[in-house]
């Protein structure tokens, strides 16, 4: 079965055709990263107008890099949830119109779900059940990936998400957006006891062990620079960075630890665009060496956001789901767990 994905959940325009789920026959991204980074963030609005401009030439070389057109496609797939509402509704329009033109069934698909599916384009082994981490800009969760439909949820940010921390901490320290890439790069330039020089502290939820809580280490960074600032210090930036990155890496590592420990899971896997993080997937990789967890981790081009993972879990959604109907809409929020 061939699905045609469309993905506009943010400042990404995507389209891909991906077989039964675990094949890519094509993956095209247009990004507007460059024209964002001059706001410091996502203009929601900019990125709205980028995707109406830029969708049908996307779709259309999807199409072409997979050697086929619109006729031998099966079913077409649209993130419908979560995200920026205007951009989502891009992306889900176009996908009805095509829908009703070609008169192929729709599949809305969870944009978090389809992060999680990349790794069964990575691992076509890979099957529930197993414990996955999720770590984007915003969301941080721990979710118990039951079947391929049935998730469940058992850990998350009560505020800010790790990636949302990272930009934020990032912009304090003069960093560009998006602030993860820039702090990833300095703290690998940082010594090994650079690591030390800054304490940070580790933010726990009480009564939730498996929470996060990410705002008081970003507000701790903040805050540190205002004061080296007001008293003519200098600091560390690299330094300053790496332990930022060991701190939030440790802490969701040690939360998905103690998850998978009392919960009896073997099998381990991440996803999202902070799964791209150096820091975090060597501290996952040691983790899982240490307790012989089975990681799987998609590879750094199905990290961020793509069609090609809406395409995956698209391909599962179908099998138990009818579809959607023309009255299918947008919504910038939704849980993991719940079925359109």
């Amino acid at each position: 079965m061939k699905i045609l994905a469309i993905e506009s959940s943010c400042d990404e325009t995507a389209a891909a055709v991906v077989e039964d789920g675990r094949k890519i026959l094509s993956s095209v991204i247009n990004s507007q990263v460059e024209e964002h980074r001059l706001y410091g963030g996502v203009v929601p609005e900019i990125a709205s107008r980028r995707h109406v401009e830029n969708i049908v030439q996307v779709v259309q070389k999807a199409l072409d890099d997979a050697g086929c057109t619109l006729d031998g496609i099966d079913k077409i797939a649209v993130t419908a949830a979560p995200g920026l509402i205007g951009a989502l509704l891009v992306g889900v329009n176009y996908a009805k119109g095509l829908a009703l033109a070609s008169g192929k069934p729709l599949i809305p698909v969870h944009h978090i779900r389809g992060h999680i599916a990349a790794n069964y384009l990575a691992d076509p082994d890979l099957k529930p059940p197993f414990l996955c981490l999720v770590a984007s800009g915003g969301h941080s969760h721990i979710v118990e990936v039951r079947d391929y439909t049935d998730l469940h949820i058992i850990g998350r940010t009560r505020d800010d998400a790790a990636g949302e921390a990272f930009d934020k901490a990032a912009r304090a320290m003069g960093f560009s957006y998006p602030g993860g890439i820039y702090i990833d790069r300095a703290a690998q330039e940082a010594a090994p006891d650079d690591l030390k020089k800054y304490r940070l502290p580790k933010p726990r939820v009480e009564g939730s062990e498996y929470d996060f809580s990410f705002s008081g280490l970003k507000t701790a960074v903040i805050n540190l620079l205002h004061n080296a600032q007001q008293k003519g210090e200098t600091v560390d930036t690299k330094a300053l960075a790496a332990c930022f990155q060991k701190t939030v890496c440790e802490v969701l590592v040690g939360h998905l630890e103690l998850a998978a420990q009392r919960l009896g899971y073997r099998s381990i896997a991440a996803a999202g665009g902070v799964s791209a993080n150096s820091g975090l997937r060597e501290g996952l990789a040691q983790m899982c060496r240490k307790n012989k967890f089975d990681l799987h981790i998609p590879p750094l081009s199905l990290c961020g956001d793509n069609a090609a993972m809406i395409g995956a879990q698209a391909y599962y959604e179908q099998l138990v789901f009818p579809g959607a109907g023309w009255d299918l809409n947008a919504a910038a929020s939704m849980s993991i767990e719940a079925a359109f």
